[in-house]
């Protein structure tokens, strides 16, 4: 209640300030009046569904704490900012809205959780039934429409119910949608009748005021100076902004024609945007597209730069505006081709290994280049294989000089006119060799020596695993013709097995079948080593712990180095010891070394 009044006088503000001609709608009105006879749609310059539990949990508890209290007057569900739209086919008035979306989508997605409860308790009254025609469908005729990709999933989910299955969804706006839906009907499953009939009567009778204009171009504006969502702006909704301000300032007799290409871009970008699933934010991708659009790779401070830009170019902004936009929504489109072939690791299985790698933003920047440089399968292969042996280098080895630095020269020559990938990897070898160590760009510690120093020591767990995992591979295709490479995540929660395993924490003593834990032992680091180290799925690893050696080798079963251990301890007594360790350590270092 507090949230929404506070909104409301800010947008009480902004209107105060604003020269826009509007025409009024009701200016005093209900929620059920809102739906009833029109359509409610989300126009394409508008985000997805962006609300998250915390968001729908608080928006039923103020409901019930207003149902709760002892008020007389209507729960304030806030002010709604519309667009007038052309009627549609059958003559509904259709309104877009630009501010309180959020809000109309989660009434949506709650009202109808609400009917089907109410449905499973009996069938509808007549006025209940009139107010589901009124504010959620009527045969065919659906009052409210999401943004146009998730408006499918929208009306199978929610309205129809039709769509049951748990599969992934296309996007994480739509997994919200899923979210909300199934919150809602958990929170309402223990409830009676009397207590569903006054939530109805609540929500369809909450008051609200709502204001309409008619023009789009003034509907971008208006929307530029509202907080929508109660959240602070991101980056790129800044940004966007700041264009739309610069052509409307600027843009002069093609204003009306830019905004519209502005709203088609970023209409695809926030597409893209929920295609990614969470996998790069959107601050990270701007990041990019300053590092592809200005050829730099150490380029960063999003906002700053294109504040200086648009600044120093005041009306000569607008082709700056149309090509940043431009580029903006292509870093958008191969994120997403990106990580689209990185799931197919079978066909793209050397993108599929420098996703999995993590922490890759510094390789970004050369792969977004291939993808708009159109590069052959084979050549974004052999570039990704590439960046993903210099990151992990980069990990494993101490060093003080900045790897930006050392790659600059050879990303900026990698152009369009020029989109030879040898130069780069050719770089990459001599950094790894650790060669003429008084050039400014190479150091001693990037030795083969030194990388090998650090592969036999301790490892970090998460890059250990990785390893692992690219040893897996290795062993699987040892002897075989047309071997099916294994995806990282085809190992459920991969962790780390210390084969000798870890002292206990409760002072238990190891068990059976491993050497013993002396000084040698210890100071060689053998256990914590790739010679004792295994991968293993979380629930394998949870599941044998400090058992004998016996035991832990019989369930050695899902994946070849699995298998490999087997075959090095086959007797009747297996044992586990230096030995063993150290004729592992060996074959992993050496394959390691050849490969990376």
């Amino acid at each position: 209640m507090v949230w929404y009044g506070m909104v409301y006088l800010q947008r009480i503000i902004y209107f105060s300030n604003l020269n826009f001609y509007t025409k009024s709608m009701e200016a005093s009105t209900t929620i059920k009046k809102i739906f009833t006879g029109n359509k409610i749609t989300v126009p394409k310059y508008q985000r997805a569904y962006s609300w998250d539990k915390g968001h729908t949990t608080t928006f039923l508890k103020d409901l019930e704490d207003h149902m709760n209290s002892t008020s007389e007057s209507p729960y304030y569900f806030g002010h709604f900012l519309f667009e007038e739209m052309p009627k549609d086919k059958d003559g509904f008035d259709k309104y877009g809205v630009i501010d309180g979306q959020q809000r109309l989508t989660t009434i949506v997605i709650f009202l109808s959780a609400l009917f089907q409860k109410l449905k499973s308790i009996r069938s509808l009254e007549e006025k209940e039934q009139q107010a589901f025609e009124d504010i959620i469908k009527r045969d065919s005729d659906y009052r409210f429409e999401t943004v146009g990709y998730d408006d499918q999933f929208f009306k199978d989910y929610v309205i129809n119910q039709i769509k049951k299955d748990k599969e992934k969804r296309d996007t994480t706006s739509a997994k919200r949608i899923e979210n909300a839906f199934v919150s809602f009907n958990e929170k309402l499953a223990g409830k009676d009748e009397a207590y569903l009939k006054q939530m109805l009567d609540t929500v369809q009778n909450a008051s609200c005021t709502t204001h309409q204009i008619s023009d789009t171009l003034e509907a971008v504006q208006m929307f530029l100076f509202q907080n929508n969502r109660g959240k602070d702006p991101t980056a790129l909704e800044v940004i966007k902004a700041q264009f739309m301000f610069h052509v409307h300032l600027y843009g002069a007799s093609e204003r009306v024609s830019l905004i519209e290409e502005l709203i088609r871009r970023f209409a695809k970008i926030y597409q893209h945007t929920e295609s990614l699933r969470g996998s790069v934010t959107e601050g990270t991708v701007l990041t990019y597209t300053l590092k592809v659009y200005f050829n730099r790779l150490g380029a960063t401070y999003s906002l700053d730069k294109v504040e200086k830009e648009l600044s120093s170019k005041g009306k000569d902004s607008i082709s700056f505006i149309k090509d940043f936009t431009q580029a903006l929504e292509t870093t958008f489109e191969h994120l997403v081709k990106f990580y689209s072939d990185g799931e197919d690791y079978k066909n793209h299985h050397a993108v599929h290994s420098l996703i999995s790698l993590g922490g890759i933003g510094i390789a970004l920047p050369f792969i977004l280049k291939a993808y708009k440089f159109g590069l052959e399968k084979d050549q974004l292969s052999k570039l990704c294989r590439s960046l993903e042996s210099l990151l992990i280098r980069n990990e494993l080895t101490p060093s003080q000089a900045k790897l930006i630095h050392r790659i600059q020269e050879f990303y900026k020559n990698f152009t369009q006119e020029k989109p030879d990938i040898k130069p780069i990897i050719d770089r990459i070898d001599y950094i790894k060799k650790g060669e003429g160590h008084s050039d400014y760009y190479s150091v001693r510690v990037w030795r083969q020596n030194h990388f090998e120093d650090n592969l036999r020591g301790e490892v970090d767990h998460t890059i250990a695993r990785f390893l692992l995992w690219k040893y897996e591979n290795h062993l699987i295709s040892q002897g075989k013709n047309g071997y099916v490479p294994r995806g990282f995540d085809s190992i459920i929660k991969p962790q780390l097995e210390h084969i000798s395993p870890q002292t206990p924490n409760n002072g238990d003593q190891v068990a059976s079948g491993y050497d013993e834990y002396d000084e040698v032992f210890l100071e060689q680091g053998l256990l914590h080593c790739f010679g004792n180290y295994l991968l293993i799925s979380q629930s394998h690893n949870c599941s044998i712990g400090n058992k004998p050696f016996a035991e832990k080798r019989a369930s050695y079963k899902k994946l070849a180095q699995h298998r490999e251990v087997r075959e090095m301890t086959d007797g009747e007594n297996p044992f586990w010891g230096k030995e063993q360790i150290e004729k592992r350590q060996e074959k992993i270092v050496a394959f390691l070394l050849e490969n990376f």
